[in-house]
């Protein structure tokens, strides 16, 4: 080749194999268009290629992985049976209904029950607990006078059953989906048969697309005039929910096709619909998104998808065309009809007789409770086991993994302790108008041998996240800091309950020449009383004095031991309860006390397993013994004293004693509070205003009625003998003296008696005072 100045040049290869492919379209007379369109067309191909290739990727992936971030289900402990407890008839109903058991005659299957007299029968579920799976079993009930006395399976005595546990509430990733996963051989076959026949006639013909189906689509998308028919298929609408956003594009509509056809490709229709049938949107409860047929059922009508009749199934479908639109609850009517329509085309595609449809399509449209215990969630305690979780788990696992954690809440202590707030902050507020709203509550309750949390309130509002005063809300704890006062004094060797304490005014210099001056409630003084009065009546200066005797570093000390970790200032307005702690770390403190001495945490949680029921973790007590058992029995008197004749004698007017028990009140009845124990449960009351402005009331007409109707309804079982404990007489200068002489018996620890006192003499009768005469004697 000559360029233009006259010199040769050469041409590269690839300019040769380019001239030459040109050089034969243009012999075959393809125009240089065509060439480039084809050129177009195969670079398209191979991005094609290469985006399929993609997308199977995708697609393989998630479906051959972990399809869901499943939620960890969070359950309260199980109802444990023996013979010996505490059970009455409304409890052993209530936690049957909240797991939902159907009353049935006979109860011939797993999930019913029914009453005979007084007994129960009782078919409980199998049940995968944490240490291991457990059969169905179908045990009778025996009770007398108010506690089971016998338990019988298959005519042999059993000494302990479980009935497996509530559903209280999940811990969700963000989108909050949750789901219940269920094998298709689970689904009932008219559901399944159902849903083909509304959804998608050709399931088991296509390919994954429906030609037909989208013919149909277009043609009354143009008749409208928009997109308003998509003619998806299930495996399309899989892919949607399942890959894809619900954005509404050509492109994306591409897209969603391509991806069904992989999915066709890959998996048998029996793994598509099974995919299906756990992931569809069915409804929202709350901030959980209700996936899947198996949570939808419980959710709705409050049973296992396997027990649903013709008429549930037919409204269950009827919510995949839209789950708010044909919300049972909300529009019955429209619900019904979609109900009854589905309920035809089961009919005319021979699901079902003729005579199934009408009687299905006659019977009511009715749900269970949505606010149902078993369904609703506990806001307050799985924020507390939520934090105790994360010590030993990643968040991200909790909320993916699908474990099953198995906590200590008593979901009839929980219900007792909800209702009676609700109940007592009313009469509270209806005695103010100013009052209307403003109170609000926390409570927390234990069990005193293994410090479980047993119920957990964090607000009068009790089934709403939000602040949650029980873990939080710092108040100062007012007289519930006493009994550490009086256990401080006991501990030094040189008090007992019949030391008489002086009950007059206190006047103690603080920095800057401020003087502290507590008063007692009633503003008087009572003179010389003994010890133990100080405490059942909740007398400030007797306790003041008494705290400045034995010392403020030795009462912060003893604060410490019983395992509060908070700070503890060295204030003599300390001994009064000028301490700020939340209603959880009040029980922290007094649960030693009522434990005996034995210092535990307190835990919300029992175990953790796998889906799959292999155990994670197991949560066992664990603590140390801190105090003397016989100290805290010797402690424990004087605070039956307080429910005996002091400033909690109502509880012995409605209950059966002995019981532990105190009252307290902060400065300007700011905050009313009440800590008591029986043998099962310790509980915590504080009732206050989030403004932390005073109210006219006391922990003795606040918090003590909210625990006083709480341990009503679970029952109470009084306090055992004191055993490390015998009674001596006390003189009124608190001297021991012996037999024959006058004073007061008092309980001492047995160690710390002499082995004799010296006995006194016969003591003489009083004469007897003189009558009195009226006048009208004296004159005849």
């Amino acid at each position: 080749m000559v360029s233009r100045n006259g010199k040769k040049t050469s041409r590269s290869p690839s300019a040769k194999r380019s001239a030459s492919r040109q050089s034969s379209a243009q012999k075959k007379g393809w125009p240089r268009w065509l060439v480039w369109l084809l050129r177009l067309m195969l670079v398209g191909l191979v991005l094609t290629l290469v985006g399929l290739v993609y997308l199977d990727a995708q697609v393989r992936a998630k479906f051959d992985g972990n399809k869901w971030t499943l939620p960890a289900k969070v359950f309260a402990r199980p109802l444990s049976v023996y013979p010996g407890l505490l059970l009455s008839p409304e409890q052993l109903k209530a936690e049957l209904e909240w797991a939902d058991y159907r009353q049935q005659a006979g109860a011939v299957r797993p999930g019913s029950y029914y009453r005979d007299g007084d007994d129960w029968v009782v078919y409980r579920r199998a049940f995968p607990f944490w240490d291991g799976q457990e059969p169905a079993r179908k045990l009778r009930l025996e009770f007398a006078q108010g506690r089971v006395s016998n338990i019988v399976e298959d005519g042999d005595d059993q000494a302990l059953v479980r009935l497996e546990p509530q559903y209280i509430g999940g811990i969700f990733p963000a989108h909050n989906e949750d789901r219940e996963l269920v094998k298709l051989e689970q689904i009932p076959p008219a559901l399944v048969a159902a849903l083909i026949v509304t959804e998608d006639k050709a399931f088991f013909d296509h390919w994954g697309v429906s030609l037909r189906g989208i013919a149909r689509a277009m043609l009354a998308n143009v008749k409208a005039g928009g997109f308003v028919q998509g003619g998806s298929t299930l495996t399309q609408q899989l892919v949607k929910n399942f890959f894809l956003t619900s954005e509404r594009t050509l492109a994306r509509k591409v897209q969603e096709a391509l991806m069904a056809l992989l999915l066709e490709l890959h998996y048998s229709k029996e793994q598509i619909l099974q995919a299906y049938l756990n992931e569809v949107y069915l409804g929202q409860a709350g901030r959980r998104a209700i996936h899947g047929f198996g949570l939808a059922s419980r959710f709705y009508f409050g049973k296992q998808v396997q027990e649903l009749n013709n008429a549930e199934i037919a409204t269950l479908v009827g919510l995949v065309k839209g789950a708010s639109y044909y919300n049972p609850r909300r529009n019955p009517e429209r619900s019904k009809q979609r109900r009854d329509l589905i309920l035809g085309l089961m009919a005319e595609n021979n699901i079902i007789s003729d005579a199934q449809r009408i009687l299905a399509q006659g019977q009511p449209l009715v749900t269970a409770d949505s606010r149902r215990a078993g369904q609703r969630e506990y806001p307050a305690f799985l924020e507390l086991a939520k934090a105790q979780l994360q010590r030993d788990y990643r968040l991200e696992d909790l909320q993916s993994e699908g474990l099953h954690i198995f906590t200590t809440l008593d979901p009839w202590a929980q219900h007792a302790v909800e209702q009676a707030a609700e109940r007592q902050l009313a009469q509270l507020e209806s005695r103010s108008a100013k009052l209307k709203g403003q109170l609000e509550t926390a409570a927390v309750i234990t069990s005193v041998d293994g410090g479980e949390v047993r119920a957990l309130l964090g607000s009068r509002q009790a089934e709403f996240f939000g602040f949650n005063r029980a873990l939080a809300a710092k108040r100062a704890i007012g007289s519930l800091a006493k009994p550490v006062v009086y256990l401080t004094a006991l501990q030094t060797g040189r008090y007992h309950w019949g030391t008489p304490l002086e009950d007059k005014p206190v006047s103690v210099s603080g920095p800057g020449g401020q003087l502290w001056q507590p008063q007692n409630y009633d503003h008087r003084s009572h003179g010389v009383v003994p010890m133990v009065d100080g405490l059942a009546r909740s007398l400030n200066q007797a306790t003041a004095r008494l705290g400045m005797k034995v010392g403020l570093s030795n009462v912060a000390a003893t604060f410490h031991k019983l395992g509060l970790q908070a700070e503890v200032p060295p204030y003599p307005s300390m001994l009064l309860g000028a301490i700020s702690l939340s209603p959880y770390e009040v029980a922290g403190m007094y649960q030693t006390i009522a434990s005996q001495g034995f210092v535990m945490p307190l835990r919300s949680i029992e175990a953790v397993t796998t889906a799959q029921g292999q155990t994670l973790s197991s949560y066992a007590l664990r603590g140390e013994q801190a105090f003397d058992p016989a100290m805290m029995q010797w402690l424990r008197y004087g605070m039956e004293q307080v429910a005996e004749r002091g400033t909690a004698r109502r509880l012995t007017q409605v209950l059966n004693g002995p019981l532990a028990a105190k009252t307290g009140t902060s400065d300007d009845q700011r905050d009313a509070w009440f800590a008591g124990f029986d043998n099962r449960y310790l509980g915590i009351i504080w009732v206050g205003r989030d403004d932390n402005q005073p109210m006219p009331f006391a922990g003795s007409s606040a918090a003590l009625p909210i625990w006083l109707d709480t341990f009503r309804t679970v029952g109470s079982e009084p306090l055992q003998p004191a055993s490390a404990l015998r009674t001596a007489a006390v003189n009124e200068r608190g001297e021991l003296v012996g037999s024959g002489c006058r004073g007061t018996l008092y309980p001492f620890i047995s160690s710390r008696l002499p082995a004799s006192l010296p006995d006194c003499q016969p003591l003489q009768p009083e004469p007897a005072p003189e009558e009195k005469k009226s006048w009208f004697d004296w004159l005849f």
